[in-house]
């Protein structure tokens, strides 16, 4: 009889541990999944919009750009220059020697092995953000012909490098590639 007892208090003890280890379990199971309900919109909204996912990259068709000439392109809401050196620029930009320069980059670290004549650049000064001018047609290119800051007075040569001014750095060059010979997509 005695050992029914225990038996039966035995059986009794191990289901109270097991309904308890299942409410334990069901209780942190529904806190989980609603921590998950409260988190997934907070972390969601951080995604980007789809206005700014279309314009993460753009394409520009470049096959009207004559050699000697620029233009001015939007890329995340930014200017973008694409300029089309030529051959008399680039010999140029490669006879400067490059220890003297602030930002030392050559003409090659600037553009894209075989396409020596394309130099896309952000259009945006890294001193203060203002806009050179030198990509359209009879705008004041500096003392280097490349581009010029009017608001400060930074001058940058033919390859956008840093000659003059209290710009620290040269125009920055975005990540881009050549889709074909008459188009490059940015970004």
């Amino acid at each position: 009889m005695a050992e029914q007892a225990s038996i039966a208090s035995a059986t009794v003890t191990d289901e109270g541990v097991r309904r308890r280890d299942f409410i334990n379990i069901a209780a942190v199971s529904v806190a989980g999944v609603g921590g998950l309900a409260v988190l997934y919109p907070l972390i969601s909204q951080m995604a980007p919009s789809a206005d700014v996912l279309a314009e993460s990259s753009t394409e520009i068709d470049i096959s009207a750009i004559s050699a000697g000439m620029a233009i001015k392109a939007m890329w995340r809401k930014q200017p973008v220059f694409v300029r089309n050196l030529t051959p008399e620029e680039i010999k140029k930009a490669e006879t400067v020697d490059v220890a003297s320069l602030r930002d030392p980059q050559t003409i090659e670290d600037r553009t894209k092995a075989g396409k020596t004549n394309w130099l896309i650049t952000m259009g945006v000064c890294t001193h203060l953000g203002c806009v050179p001018l030198g990509a359209g047609e009879g705008e004041v290119k500096g003392e280097f012909g490349g581009y010029f800051c009017p608001c400060h007075g930074s001058v940058y040569d033919t390859a956008a490098r840093i000659r003059k001014g209290p710009a620290p750095k040269n125009l920055e060059v975005p990540p881009y590639e050549f889709s074909s010979d008459t188009v490059v997509k940015i970004g």
